[in-house]
């Protein structure tokens, strides 16, 4: 029987940013590619994550995500490929925010997110077209207990990307479990953003090595001009 050999967990001193630079720049970098149609599920744009001039919850890593989101959003409507808004709250009681609403209880904690309070609505910036799915989820994962994996399925879809944040948290969460539902997951770089360039850029790369391809947003930007 041959030996079997492992690797121990490596600890080379690089920062998350400086892993993540080296993963992208790797020109044998494997990808699952475009299909033949693509959804944009973007994940709570919501005034409790994005107005970091109002609440301590938000958080901004590109100045121009939202305006990004937008345009791969009208870029994809004009071509008849389906766009998904995603929320979080939760009613008076918290009472469908399961164990994930026990950690802590103030006025910033999630469970304390309420359905049609100002930190549920989605921010104003964001240009979602009446025809645009909506939805509040519960869980970090846009798939969760959503009526999302079957409308992709009715839609004929074969290719999900995600946009929002956070990286390490509701974004990850749905490209997991896109992936998990056979899709071709695409993750652009400038459209998600998160607390801490540790958490974002770990959680990047874990995606890229893992479950997405983790491209620039332009790459998305030109798959769908030349459709």
């Amino acid at each position: 029987m041959a030996d079997l050999v492992g690797t121990r967990m490596i600890d080379d001193g690089r920062t998350a940013r400086e892993i993540f630079d080296s993963v992208m720049a790797n020109p044998a970098r494997r990808k699952f590619g475009f299909g033949q149609k693509l959804a944009i599920v973007n994940v709570d744009f919501q005034l409790a994550y994005t107005a970091i001039d109002r609440f301590a919850t938000a958080y901004e890593t590109d100045p121009r995500q939202i305006e990004y989101v937008n345009r791969l959003s009208a870029l994809a409507r004009a071509r008849n490929m389906p766009v998904i808004w995603s929320h979080v709250a939760y009613k008076a009681d918290a009472g469908d925010a399961g164990i994930w609403g026990t950690r802590t209880d103030t006025p910033d904690s999630l469970q304390n997110i309420k359905y049609d309070s100002e930190r549920h609505h989605f921010d104003p910036r964001c240009e979602i077209d009446p025809g645009d799915l909506q939805f509040t989820k519960r869980m970090p994962s846009a798939f969760f207990e959503t009526s999302l994996a079957s409308y992709l399925v009715w839609h004929k879809v074969d290719t999900v990307v995600v946009t929002g944040g956070s990286t390490s948290g509701c974004v990850r969460a749905t490209a997991v479990d896109s992936l998990s539902h056979g899709y071709r997951t695409i993750v652009p770089i400038e459209t998600c953003a998160d607390k801490h360039a540790s958490y974002h850029f770990a959680n990047l790369t874990d995606l890229q090595l893992k479950y997405a391809d983790v491209e620039p947003v332009q790459a998305v930007i030109d798959w769908l001009e030349a459709r």
